[in-house]
């Protein structure tokens, strides 16, 4: 399996850190945010190649992560137009370099304290998508779907989505190019009844500002002591 972490956005509640600095790279716990999702994926789910995408400031993360080799892995780069190209529409321009197989995507500005092969575990038969929820925070009570007593995702705002989420690359053969939201299509797949939908196990957090930056930070020194 090939994993996909989504690195393009600007990080407008981020600022002033993110000026200078993408989001992804901003340090918790001493490693830049999408450091931290690199080695897990390397050495809990057992993922070498990765494509990271970018929009905003991609130099600072081809700096930063070059072709992957110092981390063991290899990174493929997909680098958007400025301003990105959403997420339906960033996982489209990057299907060439995922592959004909199921793939693994994660957000790179959150942190999540599960076992990265909880994520990557193969679909079963007859679904085209796996995607993962959770309780909703603070900052987005509304939720965003939920689901059904036969593990289905549905569009009803019970719960969060984290971003996690095993795809079928066919299912983007109807996404056009572009800047596209993936949020409709979720919800059309969802009416199809193709996507399961799990909630993830342990600590979810949207690192989107300075205050959750300082709250990962803190968790993540804690469990390092």
């Amino acid at each position: 399996m090939k994993a996909m972490i989504l690195a393009a956005g600007r990080g407008e509640r981020m600022r002033p850190l993110t000026d200078t600095c993408p989001k992804p790279m901003l340090r918790a716990g001493g490693v830049p945010l999408i450091v931290r999702h690199i080695e897990k994926l390397r050495d809990e789910a057992g993922i070498a190649d990765i494509v990271v995408n970018t929009a905003w400031l991609p130099e600072v993360l081809h700096a930063g992560l070059g072709d992957g080799s110092r981390f063991g892995v290899r990174i493929s780069w997909s680098d958007e137009i400025p301003g990105g190209l959403e997420t339906a529409g960033g996982i489209k321009k990057a299907l060439p370099l995922l592959g004909d197989d199921p793939f693994l995507v994660v957000n790179g500005d959150c942190l999540m304290t599960c076992r990265y092969d909880a994520l990557s575990r193969p679909l079963p038969d007859g679904f085209s998508a796996r995607v993962f929820l959770a309780d909703n925070p603070p900052h987005h009570p509304e939720g965003d779907f939920s689901i059904d007593a036969s593990g289905r995702l549905r569009d009803e705002r019970h719960l969060t989505f984290t971003g996690a989420a095993i795809y079928s690359p066919w299912l983007f053969s109807e996404v056009p190019e572009g800047k596209i939201k993936l949020a409709p299509y979720l919800r059309k797949w969802a009416a199809e009844g193709a996507v399961l939908a799990e909630k993830i196990p342990g600590l979810w957090l949207d690192v989107g500002t300075p205050e959750r930056l300082r709250e990962a930070d803190e968790l993540l020194n804690e469990q390092n002591a």
